[in-house]
C-alpha cells in the first residue's frame, strides 16, 4: 500500500511539473534518463482480412478498453462492417455494437456516466451518418444526425456530461450536439480544421479531446495540433497551434488529467505520407519521437493512456497487415527530463 502511495505521489509531482511549461523548451537530443516508453508488447492480435482494423481507442476504468474496428479501407476489400468491441483485461472480446459494409466506426468516447458514445461514418447514407450511444440494454441509438457528406470522427465530452463535440474530417467543422440527442451545431468552422483536398486522404480535423478547459484537435493532413479554450459561455475561445509538423497526426491522448503532454499517433503509412511514430509533444510545443516501426508500428492511429501504461492501435494498412493492439511502460523522470532540457 505504501509503495502505491509512492508511486501516485512521484506521478503527481511529475504531471505537475510538466503541466506548468515554462521550464520547457526544445528538446536538443541531450541524454536523458532511458527511453520515454518501454516494455511494448502486443496485447491483442486481429483479422485485418475480416475488416479488424482498430482506429481509436478508449481506455476504461475497469481495466478494459472500448476499441473502434474500421471494417473497411482504402486498400482492403469492404467486405466486413466495423464494429465497436470491448477487451477485457483478461483478453476477451464483445462485440458492443456493429455497422455496415462500407460504413467505418471510427471515434468512440465514454461519458462521466459511463455512456458510450461512437462515430458512424457512413458516407452517403444520411439515414446513417452520424454519432449513436449505447444504451442501457446495448441498443445503439443515433443522438446527432449529420449530413451524407459528413465525415464523423474524433469525440469528446464536455466534464459536465451534458454536450458532445464531433470533429467532422471533410467539412473542417467541430459540431456539438446535446448528449440527450438532437440537433448538431457548428460549435468551430476554422481554415486551420480543414483537410487539404490534393492528399491522398483528405482529412481535416481528426483527434478530439476535451483537456483542461479546452478542447484539443489534430489535424491528420497539416500535421497540426490545435487548443481551442471553451469559454464560460460555452463558445470557443482563440484557437492556437500548439504543435506543426507532424504529417498524418491521429489521435491522442494526455499523460494525466493536469498534464498537457501529449501522446499522438502519427498514422504515415496509411497514406505513405511520413513516418508510424508515437510522438510526446510538451506545452511549448517541442516533441520527440517515443515510439516507431522498429518498435512495431503499422498505421498507429490513436493512444490511450491509464496510469503509467500506454495503448496504441495499429490499423495494419501496409503488407503483412500487422493489425494489432500495443501495450507500453511510460518512464515518467525520463518524460521529465526530456521536457527539462
Amino acid at each position: 500500500m505504501k509503495r502505491n502511495v509512492g508511486i501516485a505521489l512521484a506521478v503527481t509531482a511529475t504531471a505537475a511539473v510538466l503541466v506548468s511549461a515554462p521550464s520547457a523548451s526544445a528538446w536538443t537530443g541531450h541524454a536523458y534518463s532511458g527511453s520515454v516508453v518501454t516494455d511494448v508488447k502486443t496485447a491483442a492480435t486481429f483479422d485485418f482480412a475480416a475488416g479488424e482494423i482498430p482506429e481509436n481507442i478508449t481506455a476504461n476504468l475497469d481495466g478494459s478498453v472500448t476499441l473502434s474496428m474500421l471494417g473497411s479501407c482504402a486498400v482492403c476489400e469492404r467486405t466486413h462492417g466495423p464494429e465497436l468491441m470491448r477487451l477485457s483485461p483478461s483478453g476477451e472480446r464483445t462485440v458492443l455494437a456493429t455497422g455496415q459494409v462500407g460504413e467505418a466506426i471510427s471515434g468512440n468516447a465514454r461519458g462521466s456516466d459511463g455512456t458510450v458514445y461512437y462515430a458512424l461514418w457512413a458516407p452517403g447514407n444520411a439515414a446513417r451518418n452520424g454519432v449513436y450511444k449505447l444504451l442501457a440494454d446495448g441498443t445503439p441509438e443515433r443522438i446527432a444526425a449529420l449530413a451524407p457528406d459528413s465525415g464523423p470522427n474524433g469525440l469528446a465530452v464536455a466534464p459536465d456530461g451534458r454536450t458532445l463535440y464531433v470533429a467532422d474530417s471533410l467539412k473542417g467543422i467541430v459540431w456539438s450536439v446535446p448528449v440527450a440527442g438532437g440537433s448538431v451545431t457548428p460549435w468551430l468552422t476554422d481554415a486551420a480544421l480543414a483537410p487539404v483536398p490534393t492528399e491522398a486522404l483528405p482529412i481535416g480535423a481528426n483527434g478530439l479531446r476535451f483537456h483542461n478547459g479546452a478542447l484539443w484537435v489534430s489535424n491528420f493532413n497539416k500535421g497540426t495540433l490545435l487548443r481551442v479554450p471553451v469559454t464560460t459561455t460555452g463558445v470557443p475561445g482563440p484557437l492556437r497551434q500548439v504543435a506543426g509538423g507532424l504529417p498524418n497526426i491521429d489521435d491522442l491522448s494526455f499523460l494525466t488529467p493536469r498534464s498537457d503532454v501529449v501522446f499522438a499517433a502519427q498514422n504515415g503509412s496509411s497514406s505513405n505520407n511520413g513516418p508510424d511514430r508515437v510522438v510526446a509533444i510538451y506545452p511549448n510545443g517541442t516533441y520527440k519521437p517515443v515510439l516507431t516501426s522498429a518498435d512495431g508500428l503499422a498505421s498507429p492511429s490513436a493512444t490511450a493512456v491509464r496510469g503509467n501504461r500506454l495503448y496504441i492501435t495499429d490499423g495494419g494498412v501496409p503488407e503483412p497487415h500487422d493489425a494489432k493492439l500495443q501495450t507500453a511502460r511510460i518512464n515518467f523522470p525520463a518524460l521529465l527530463a526530456g521536457a527539462a532540457h
